[in-house]
């Protein structure tokens, strides 16, 4: 899955495609294509930062950043994830050709839950503690991994209860979000116990703050951490990367696959 923020502010790569305040559709399509002939399969558009401290987006500007990039996309025939917790924006999404609605907290919004259930898309849902502004303010566990776990089966199984069916979903356990370093580690050494509960494991580890911590690198050169964390995550059972770099994290995974299947 690439990632395709089409926002000022997001940790890595806000602003590359606003330009005095508008989006820059030329650079948009050029990006995704470069993603998709590097061996992305999904394209997870993305309105609305949720980096540690991110200010909330409204509605209007959410669907005016992310709906011109679905349309563009959905017309080239590539399979769009959209980042959003709105249950407008997603609805407005899926009707303009998204395939996927990624959401950080976990379809907990009865709105949003509805409308993906009135659907036929897929669902990525994701486990967060607390708020995109203060989620990393102390964030303290017992068991971070049975805690995950437990809270992301709960939510698999309401959406499931709401007429989503179990093929549509997929789980995240956040990295990143409201945890720390070693809580990050630990989820990622354990990432089978989130795996055992059935349903396919999306990781998004790329460039994030964890990477930095590990390696003292700038966001912007943090390839070769994330490279590795993708690999371990797909080694541990994750079906789905969520990257920036895709063609780094293609080229790294041929190799890992061909030798595993020797």
């Amino acid at each position: 899955m690439g990632i395709l923020n089409v926002t000022p502010d997001s940790f890595s790569d806000g602003g590359r495609f606003v330009r005095s305040g508008r989006i820059d559709m030329g650079a948009i399509a050029a990006a995704a294509r470069e993603m998709i002939d590097a061996g992305a399969a999904i394209i997870d558009v993305g309105g609305e930062s949720t980096r540690p401290g991110a200010t909330p987006v409204d509605e209007d500007e959410e669907l005016r950043r992310v709906i011109p990039v679905v349309e563009h996309l959905a017309a080239t025939g590539t399979i769009i994830s959209v980042d959003t917790s709105k249950a407008a924006v997603a609805r407005i999404a899926l009707k303009a050709g998204a395939h996927l609605i990624n959401d950080v907290r976990a379809l907990t919004s009865p709105e949003l839950l509805a409308a993906v259930a009135d659907s036929a898309a897929a669902v990525c849902l994701m486990h967060m503690r607390g708020e995109p502004r203060t989620m990393q303010e102390s964030p303290a566990y017992r068991d971070v991994v049975a805690e995950v776990r437990g809270y992301l089966r709960e939510r698999a199984l309401q959406c499931e209860a709401a007429g989503i069916a179990r093929e549509r979903i997929m789980l995240d356990p956040g990295f990143g979000f409201g945890k720390t370093l070693q809580h990050n580690l630990t989820l990622l050494r354990r990432l089978h116990d989130i795996v055992s509960l059935g349903y396919p494991v999306m990781a998004g580890l790329s460039r994030k703050g964890m990477i930095g911590t590990l390696t003292g690198q700038s966001a912007d050169a943090r390839v070769a951490g994330s490279v590795a964390a993708a690999i371990v995550a797909i080694q541990n059972g994750a079906r789905v990367v969520r990257v920036h770099d895709v063609g780094a994290t293609v080229d790294a995974l041929k190799v890992v696959d061909a030798v595993m299947e020797i």
